[in-house]
């Protein structure tokens, strides 16, 4: 097991460089100019001039690169071309709120695609399996941003409801106030990744339960709920779990949007604030940020997958 885990991470070191290139070079390649976005439309030609000899523009593009990989290597992620700050400092305080959205989102899409699947796959054929499905299918048909709009209008206190919406309270102030300010949001995002795995989790299910194992089990007189439990969830999930980890990415990708809605001070908030600002570097930062994040979760999800199927360990 050491051995594959080992191979995994070694694999993975060339995509998270090949990542960085990527994106380096998409906005370095932009049309944006960041000394005119530093300085303002009316900046002459010798202060562009400085300002590129300052932050290093005005070298070619391979040696900007390694010198950016060479301080990112090190914690240095430069600064914004626009404020000056360091994008460090602002990555700090930003990717905590995004992490927190991304969790409560991914432990609620693991409850729904839990409930709506082993209802369907227990109740398979049933009226209780048609409504699951329904449900399922319209969750997955519904966009996170106007799921997150309906859900302010019925449910926040703007609509009478419980739930504020348009703050957020972080969580050493009030565990409570905090739980309430990202429920909201943390719906919006797992409602459609939710029903999504939960048509896998009962197609894996139902699969899972027609062995003969389960009949046999059942048959020697052992409760059915303790079977499910034990061994049919076990069994079955593997597939779903390696499906969470690419519906994870979406999960990253639909919280730009959601904290923009819901003003939550978080990695999309800082995104959209760097894309209206031209500010080339903050942007750099924040998308190689968010995709190397996205790269260790899929590594932590594949190699739960190994612990916990050992004909992929035989296998590899």
């Amino acid at each position: 097991m050491l051995r594959l885990v080992v191979r995994r991470i070694l694999t993975v070191i060339p995509l998270m460089l090949s990542v960085v290139l990527f994106i380096f070079l998409i906005l370095a390649l932009s049309p944006n100019n960041a000394a005119i976005a530093a300085l303002g439309d009316n900046a002459s030609a010798t202060q562009i001039a400085a300002f590129d000899r300052a932050h290093g523009l005005a070298h070619p593009l391979v040696v900007q690169y390694f010198t950016y990989l060479g301080h990112l290597l090190h914690g240095d992620m430069g600064t914004t071309f626009a404020l000056g700050q360091p994008v460090s400092s602002i990555v700090k305080s930003a990717l905590p709120i995004t992490l927190q959205l991304t969790a409560l989102g991914v432990t609620a899409a693991i409850v729904i695609a839990l409930v709506l699947g082993l209802v369907g796959a227990l109740y398979r054929g049933r009226w209780p399996d048609q409504l699951s499905r329904v449900v399922s299918i319209a969750g997955i048909a519904m966009p996170s941003f106007w799921l997150a709009i309906l859900l302010i209008q019925r449910l926040s206190k703007i609509g009478g409801g419980p739930f504020p919406a348009g703050r957020y309270v972080s969580f050493s102030t009030s565990v409570s106030q905090w739980f309430l300010a990202m429920t909201l949001p943390a719906l919006s995002l797992a409602v459609p990744v939710g029903c999504a795995l939960a048509r896998i989790v009962r197609t894996s299910l139902v699969e899972e339960l027609d062995k003969d194992y389960v009949r046999t089990a059942i048959g020697a007189g052992l409760p059915a709920h303790v079977v499910i439990g034990r061994n049919v969830l076990r069994n079955a999930l593997v597939t779903p779990l390696t499906a969470l980890g690419l519906q994870i990415g979406y999960l990253i990708g639909g919280a730009v949007i959601i904290e923009a809605i819901f003003s939550l001070p978080g990695m999309g908030t800082e995104m959209m604030a760097a894309v209206q600002q031209d500010d080339v570097g903050l942007a750099r930062a924040l998308c190689i940020t968010i995709a190397l994040g996205f790269i260790v979760i899929n590594l932590a999800v594949d190699l739960i997958h190994l612990a916990l199927n050992p004909r992929l360990r035989s296998a590899a």
